[in-house]
């Protein structure tokens, strides 16, 4: 990915609000310069979305979970996982989730992860037991780590900003145009 490129994914990730003159300034480049260079980086797929990233606990949420499980090992077929992906979504399609990630992944003896924000702990005891009884879940192997989001001890609240600046600090990418 080229510098100019790297620099407007970067301020993006700060601040998508802002004009696309407002971003040119801040990188030292021309308005059309990055309008071009969204439009390419949306056909990309680089830019899949333009969003915020809420006070999550002034709109109702209080906890946070990053949940850790395991598919069953009778469900590790491929083709058996892709079925029951499906029937999930089939099941699934018209009901609101709190889940905001969900991936595979390997570590600490699991194979998948998700993160999720709740209203409160009953909720996410809802949310545990739905997902205990998904066709593919080993049950047994479920664990979590919940987040009080009032807790004042936070070292960081979630945003992309600090990714951003980290971004632009990778040395295979400084002063690439």
């Amino acid at each position: 990915m080229k510098g100019i490129e790297l620099k407007l994914v970067s301020e993006l990730m700060k601040n998508s609000k802002r004009s696309d003159r407002e971003i040119a300034k801040a990188i030292g480049v021309s308005q059309p310069t990055i309008s071009r260079t969204m439009v390419k980086l949306e056909k990309e797929g680089v830019l899949r979305e333009y969003t915020v990233i809420p006070d999550f606990r002034k709109i109702g949420y209080n906890l946070a979970a990053i949940t850790l499980g395991n598919v069953r090992e009778d469900m590790r077929k491929p083709e058996k996982i892709d079925a029951a992906r499906r029937e999930f979504v089939k099941n699934f399609d018209d009901v609101t989730f709190e889940i905001v990630l969900d991936v595979r992944g390997m570590g600490m003896e699991h194979d998948g992860a998700i993160f999720s924000f709740h209203k409160n702990y009953s909720e996410y005891a809802d949310f545990r037991r739905r997902l205990m009884a998904q066709p593919f879940v080993d049950p047994s192997s479920l664990e979590s780590f919940i987040i009080d989001l009032n807790d004042k001890a936070h070292h960081r609240h979630f945003t992309l900003s600090y990714l951003a600046q980290h971004l632009l600090q990778t040395p295979n990418t400084r002063d690439e145009t």
